[in-house]
């Protein structure tokens, strides 16, 4: 079943001779469940992408399909409710809160979106993440490893539709690279989340369902790499 859908997407930057094309006419959908990595060299529209998908930055043309709605077509409130309940996002720099635990920092969106926290589903993630006994521990307590764990628990508590996930990696050793993409694996698994990554990292990109190449702003590659 389809959960996102690219319509011929565009994002242009400056005019005239200052023109950069970061996105020309990619279209793409993803399947609910599905673990997509999205590689390419820096420049080629990675990031800006994946920005468009959460809802952080306006296309110049084309549209964004999430669940059927049109993600664009929203004002400005609504699409500040998307980005808190819809999508997930997690990036290469943690943007943790100093002052704030762990528990604190993952539940922060929740509070701030006036939610109640799911409790249950909290402490299944402080399990999975291994911060129990953490809980009351501040950003500089812990480790690089423990930091991008935090995100990702601030990203998943809200069961959003989409998780997307900007070079999760890339401030970590091999160690923890790998145990973070093992957590990403299991919330695609044992929840049925949604995965979108970008990565320059190609062992990563090699566990995902399906590759997506992106060059010059354009899809050069879309390849399904196990169903």
């Amino acid at each position: 079943m389809e959960i996102l859908r690219v319509e011929n997407l565009t994002k242009v930057y400056g005019e005239d001779e200052n023109e950069v094309r970061a996105l020309d006419g990619v279209s793409f959908s993803v399947n609910k469940g599905e673990f997509v990595a999205i590689i390419g060299p820096s420049g080629s529209g990675k990031s800006t992408l994946l920005h468009i998908l959460g809802g952080v930055d306006r296309p110049t043309d084309g549209k964004v399909f999430m669940d059927g709605k049109d993600v664009y077509a929203q004002n400005e409130e609504q699409l500040a409710i998307f980005r808190r309940r819809q999508v997930g996002l997690i990036y290469q720099f943690y943007n943790l809160i100093p002052v704030l635990n762990v528990t604190e920092n993952i539940t922060l969106p929740v509070l701030m979106d006036g939610q109640k926290v799911n409790e249950s589903r909290l402490e299944e993630l402080l399990t999975i993440l291994k911060l129990k006994g953490r809980e009351n521990h501040l950003p500089n307590q812990l480790s690089g490893g423990q930091q991008q764990r935090v995100s990702i628990g601030r990203a998943l508590l809200n069961a959003p539709a989409v998780v997307l996930a900007d070079e999760p990696t890339g401030n970590l050793d091999s160690k923890n690279s790998q145990e973070i993409v093992e957590l990403l694996k299991v919330s695609n698994e044992k929840y049925n989340q949604t995965l979108i990554v970008i990565t320059h990292d190609e062992n990563i990109a090699l566990q995902a369902d399906r590759i997506i190449a992106i060059e010059d702003g354009k899809i050069a590659r879309d390849e399904v790499i196990r169903r």
